[in-house]
This record gives structure tokens, sequence and C-alpha cells, in this order.
């Protein structure tokens, strides 16, 4: 069994880096456009709605939900943005020849909050759209359940508990030597 280092592999680092980067960009622009929607919702809600193909008055129990699944939105974008800030300080790590640290563990254990706190999110928002829908105006946002990423939340936990073990286990042999 050959280990390879990260040194093996600097140009998949390396683009890990740039689209990480780029996620976060897009992310920011995604809460602003959001954002904007959200102001122009309580501006101009006439306007919005109608470029939007939905009948709705400014004030109405599904305006609001609406208006909740767009704060939902710029809440969701917080969570994206710290997720993919907290993975890139591990691929700088690994850039740097030193993944097993217990601050890696600890970032890990932070996208598991950060994950478990957007699913939790993503029900809201599944939950505001039946508020939003009525009889009369049908909203179809293609929201469903999966038990994908709740597994991947816990798998997430258990990783972050692997890699603090692991890095306390080195601390201790390094501490021998």
């Amino acid at each position: 069994m050959t280990l390879h280092s990260p040194h093996d592999h600097p140009a998949a680092l390396g683009m890990s880096r740039q689209v990480l980067g780029w996620l976060r960009i897009l992310n920011v622009l995604a809460a602003i456009a959001i954002g904007v929607m959200l102001v122009t919702s309580i501006l101009a809600p006439e306007f919005l709605f109608r470029a939007l193909g939905v009948r709705a008055t400014p004030w109405a129990p599904e305006t609001l939900a609406m208006r909740g699944m767009m704060v939902a939105g710029i809440v969701g974008a917080v969570v994206v943005h710290r997720v993919l800030t907290l993975l890139l300080r591990i691929v700088e790590s690994v850039q740097a020849g030193d993944p097993f640290v217990i601050e890696n563990a600890e970032r890990l254990q932070a996208i598991a909050w950060w994950m478990l706190g957007g699913q939790l999110l993503h029900l809201l928002v599944g939950a505001l759209a039946r508020l939003a829908s009525t009889p009369a105006q049908e909203l179809d946002i293609d929201w469903s359940f999966s038990f994908t990423p709740w597994v991947a939340v816990l798998l997430l936990f258990v990783l972050a508990r692997v890699f603090e073990h692991g890095a306390r286990m080195r601390e201790e042999l390094e501490g021998t030597v």
C-alpha cells in the first residue's frame, strides 16, 4: 500500500481551492439577488409578483410565506458560505501537508452543525412553500424530502470524531518520539 502526500496532486488541490473560491462568490451573488427580491417584495410587491407570475396581495399569509422563503434563502446562503469557508480551510491545510490536525476535526464538526442547520432550514422552506401555495395559486418550487443529506450530516459528525481521534493519536505519537 502506497501512501500519497498532498504534494502528489497539487493541481487537484489548487483546482479545489479555485472552485471553492468561485462557489463562495456565486453564493454571495445569489444571496444579494434574494435580498433584492425580498426588498422588492416589500417596496414594489405588484411588480415583483407579476414578474414571477404570481397573483398575490402584499400582506396576505401566502405572500408572507413567500417572503419567509426569501429570508430562508438568505440564511441558507450564510450556511453555505460558512460550509464553503471551512472546507476551504481544510483544503489549505491539506495543501500545507498537515491535514490530520485538531483544527480540521473542529472544522468538520462545525461543517456538520452548519449542514444540520441547513437541513432544518430546508424543512422550513418546505413548510413555507405549503403555506404559500393555495388552490387558486399553486406554487411548485420542486421541494422534496430526502434521507441522503441527513445521512451525510451524520457521516460528517462521525468523520469529525475520527479526525479528532487520529489527530490526538498523532500528537501522542509525536510526543513519544
